[in-house]
């Protein structure tokens, strides 16, 4: 027996990230650190900065989102929708280079930097609410996971999930990235260094490449009608693979939909497949 966990029913940025973005926002204003400023300067390769961008709006903030070099033009149009200021930068990942960048410009700028990669924030927010959240919508069934796939991006839903779980049952966790070589947006390979990831018990971790992703996608698209992201695809296809040695109750994360990967989608298609 198998669950999705829906996260595109998140309001903002229709993925997971809402919950993340949230908990670093209201704690930052909690503490005084955004209060001063007014201003968030993030890196992002997507929902972190649409949900950021939505959530700025509401508090009266000025956002500035600093992109990778292969961000979809779909993200950049949504984050401009949104009123964010959009640095595309010459990176080609998000990683501590990068990361290291954004924190110098934000101090130039006397901006805030929340950087949803190191900051426990994130990492509290799945390991306080999503991962409870899952058990509670298990338990009303009278189910235990067995075992549970997620991307791993920052680290902090898969990382914050395998704490609350290993806790107090024998989950197995299963983690997804791309294959060497490949990029999937909102997963990344473990040379980026994911801070949470390190800390916390991950039994196994599958590598998928893109083309796969978008099959896994599509793949659901045509047998349950749902339009799921690639990173969510890329957990379908990863789950097909252990399936058997994982027999039990599966819960597979899914982060978001699949309305933001459209071109992704159109090049397969225009391919023939």
């Amino acid at each position: 027996m198998y669950f999705a966990k829906l996260e595109f029913f998140n309001p903002f940025s229709r993925s997971i990230k809402d919950r993340a973005v949230f908990n670093l926002i209201m704690k930052a204003m909690e503490r005084g650190d955004i209060n001063g400023t007014r201003r968030l300067f993030e890196a992002t390769s997507g929902n972190v900065g649409i949900a950021m961008a939505a959530m700025s709006n509401l508090f009266g903030i000025e956002f500035r989102a600093y992109l990778p070099k292969p961000t979809p033009n779909t993200t950049q149009t949504l984050l401009r929708v949104l009123g964010a200021e959009v640095v595309k930068t010459e990176f080609e990942t998000i990683d501590p280079k990068m990361i290291e960048f954004i924190k110098k410009e934000a101090e130039k700028a006397n901006a805030v930097n929340l950087n949803q990669f190191e900051n426990d924030d994130n990492f509290e927010a799945h390991y306080k609410y999503t991962a409870r959240e899952i058990d509670e919508q298990l338990k009303s069934i009278g189910q235990k996971p067995d075992v549970i796939v997620a991307g791993i991006g920052t680290s902090g839903h898969i990382a914050g999930i395998a704490k609350y779980f290993k806790e107090r049952y024998d989950t197995k966790i299963v983690g997804v990235v791309p294959a060497e070589g490949e990029k999937i947006p909102g997963i990344k390979r473990l040379e980026t260094k994911p801070k949470w990831f390190f800390k916390v018990e991950i039994d196994k971790v599958m590598e998928i490449t893109q083309r796969e992703a978008i099959e896994g996608s599509i793949q659901v698209a045509r047998r349950d009608g749902l339009l799921i992201g690639l990173s969510s695809g890329a957990v379908v296809k990863a789950f097909e693979r252990i399936r058997d040695k994982y027999p039990g109750t599966a819960v597979l994360i899914f982060p978001d939909d699949g309305f933001k990967y459209v071109e992704a989608f159109e090049r397969y298609l225009s391919e023939g497949r």
